[in-house]
């Protein structure tokens, strides 16, 4: 008789998206999502996600509309989570409409950093997480995309930084501030003695997407490929089970962020993106057109970067208020 366990569907989910190369950050959402949606509609077993798809869909994104109030990027991802659970694990098609409560889309106004505040909040953000910030502000980026720059991608002649597989998968191409060359440099000295060291010991291999480590094998461990900003210490990939250094965690910015804003007393609500709403809204300041502004962003919509306009004239909508008429 076989001990063999068949495995559980949260299982059945991994396993498909690692075939499909999905990122981890992904998987890890997708799973929470179905464990949610399984918890709602207390699916002890299997065959009982086959009864009413669509309908036991509908109700659990109607529940996080009207009841969890999430909102419709959140409502999204969840939806998202539940049809590749469908369609790629349990190959069952979703023929019915889903006609779900949908959360409200809000459009918020960025936050944007005046050039006195980006001066006073800089010198405060501590170590390496400094040269992060100066690239999120000086070249526009978002912070996942700063973490994950690799050696080969910063551009001294040329003064430009190439993005790959941004947002939507695309690349790009960005300024790289003259000011940060010596300093990206310098640090990069450090960074190949410890990838030097890293070889010695028999590591020093780096993660590449599954497509690039195919055709080139040996790139995983040459200099070219390293990450900019690399992790302190070595750590088992989840995915391979390698010995690896991966890149430096994001909560790591974050904290330096918050802390160097505190220091600097100020009270807008500062985060990471905060930066990159500053490097567009700056870049308008100064007369550089829309459009170029939308693709150094990697925007596909122009109406997305058009959000910055707001900025162009002080004032809500560029009005002065009446009480500056009074003189009192």
């Amino acid at each position: 008789m076989s001990s063999t366990k068949s495995p559980t569907l949260l299982e059945d989910v991994r396993r498909i998206m690692r075939l499909k190369h999905y990122s981890l950050h992904t998987e890890r959402s997708y799973c929470e999502w179905i464990k949610q949606f399984v918890k709602f509609h207390q699916l002890n077993e299997r065959a009982a996600l086959f009864e009413n798809s669509e309908v036991k869909i509908e109700a659990f994104l109607c529940y996080l509309a009207t009841e969890r109030k999430v909102a419709s990027a959140t409502q999204n991802q969840a939806m998202n989570a539940l049809v590749f659970l469908y369609k790629q694990v349990l190959d069952i098609p979703l023929t019915k409409r889903i006609e779900a409560i949908r959360s409200k889309t809000s459009r918020r106004v960025p936050v944007v950093l005046s050039l006195d505040e980006i001066r006073q909040v800089l010198p405060r953000v501590e170590g390496v997480a400094q040269l992060v910030v100066k690239l999120l502000y000086g070249s526009g980026l978002r912070i996942s995309e700063a973490v994950r720059l690799r050696v080969q991608d910063l551009d001294y002649d040329y003064k430009q930084i190439t993005v790959r597989s941004g947002k939507g998968d695309k690349d790009r191409v960005t300024p790289l501030s003259a000011a940060m060359m010596p300093l990206l440099q310098n640090h990069l000295e450090k960074v190949k003695a410890i990838h030097e060291q890293d070889l010695a010991d028999g590591f020093g291999a780096v993660y590449l997407p599954y497509a690039l480590a195919k055709k080139y094998p040996h790139a995983e461990r040459e200099w070219g490929w390293q990450y900019v900003f690399p992790a302190r210490s070595l750590s088992v990939d989840p995915l391979s089970s390698l010995t690896r250094r991966h890149h430096i965690d994001q909560s790591l910015i974050n904290k330096a962020i918050k802390a160097a804003v505190r220091q600097a007393s100020i009270t807008k609500r500062v985060s990471a993106h905060t930066f990159r709403h500053s490097f567009a809204t700056h870049l308008l300041q100064r007369g550089i057109d829309i459009r170029t502004i939308q693709a150094l962003l990697g925007h596909s919509d122009l109406e997305t970067t058009m959000i910055y306009t707001h900025v162009l004239h002080q004032g809500g909508q560029g009005v002065t208020s009446p009480l500056d008429d009074l003189g009192v």
